[in-house]
């Protein structure tokens, strides 16, 4: 028995109805479904060793390194014989104590990150009044809203070169 041409695509247009709109079986769901372990995140410790002397035990510190973490670039470091206590930031480095001691002349706001994150809430939120009703809801208006505030690379490098300052090479503008 042979089925007639309009049956078969009847077939084929009912059979693919079934499928998902965006084509996605979720074969390929990369996402945790769960609250579990990220497996990737898992690293093993450093085995325990017991010291010499128990005095020697750096004072345990809530949120600080653990003798047994992981630091790969400080393992790195001591492998090639240099000090990995050099890795880890001493306060002020010495060539920035002017720069600091500068910038904090007159008087250090203890709020500044919390004051910063407020205006800038302010500013994103006016400047972005008229931006949002896009239709394509997806582009990025980072750019759009910070324009006025951004520093044109190429014209900073151009103005440093013309007062002699040493400054390294930046990449080809783009032509258009």
């Amino acid at each position: 028995m042979r089925l007639p041409h309009g049956m078969i695509l009847v077939a084929i247009l009912a059979l693919s109805a079934c499928s998902r709109p965006d084509g996605d079986l979720n074969l390929r769901n990369l996402r945790a479904i769960g609250a579990g372990p990220d497996e990737f995140s898992v690293l093993p410790s450093k085995p325990l060793e017991m010291p010499v002397e128990l005095a020697s035990l750096p004072t345990p510190t809530p949120g600080g390194a653990n003798l047994t973490d992981q630091n790969p670039l400080g393992d790195g470091v001591a492998a090639l014989g240099g000090r990995p206590a050099a890795l880890v930031p001493q306060g002020v480095a010495a060539n920035d104590a002017a720069l600091v001691q500068h910038a904090a002349r007159n008087g250090i706001s203890s709020d500044i990150r919390m004051t910063l994150a407020a205006e800038d809430t302010a500013f994103q939120r006016q400047r972005s009044r008229f931006t949002k009703f896009r239709i394509f809801r997806d582009v990025d208006r980072y750019n759009e809203v910070y324009k006025s505030e951004m520093t044109d690379p190429y014209a900073e490098l151009r103005r440093f070169r013309r007062l002699g300052v040493t400054t390294p090479s930046a990449p080809p503008t783009e032509r258009r």
